[in-house]
């Protein structure tokens, strides 16, 4: 399996993990398919969403998979006014990344980062390796470690 920039990072940081690779279906990259075809329950898949605060800074939210962003709780965990959705053909020239692989680890920019709390319920999550078809196995601490996320109660 060919190490992504995230994997890299990970490395640099001498933080353990596992790669785990699935089939992409480009019609469907949900993250409740990708947590059946990587056998993890879906509250133990990541999916990381661009968004924009107070209509200027980029930043990443981390929701479990099966949950909505609650954008005014990404807000005021992110420190803002305000928040939204970043369109999604703004994503990649922002981050470097496709739908489907986005991941906050080794975006174009060190984006603030910000995790719903109930990351720290599992011994390991799973979040996208940078690419579609390939997930991080990882202890929650050392993800939080390596994006430096503010956690806080920002899914539904």
């Amino acid at each position: 399996m060919p190490k992504t920039n995230a994997c890299r990072v990970l490395d640099q940081l001498g933080i353990s993990y596992e790669l785990r690779e699935y089939d992409v279906d480009p019609d469907d990259l949900s993250a409740e398919t990708v947590a059946q075809k990587v056998g993890m329950p879906l509250e133990q898949v990541w999916k990381t969403l661009c968004c924009r605060g107070d209509g200027k800074d980029i930043g990443f939210a981390v929701i479990a998979a099966g949950t909505e962003l609650d954008l005014k709780a990404y807000a005021r965990v992110a420190g803002h006014k305000s928040a939204e959705l970043v369109p999604l053909k703004e994503v990649q020239p922002i981050t470097g990344y496709i739908r489907g692989g986005v991941t906050a680890l080794a975006a174009k920019k060190p984006y603030p980062v910000c995790c719903d709390e109930t990351i720290e319920l599992f011994d390991v999550i799973s979040v996208s390796a940078g690419v579609r078809g390939t997930q991080i196995l990882i202890a929650p601490s050392d993800y939080l470690r390596a994006t430096g996320a503010k956690v806080g109660p920002i899914a539904r």
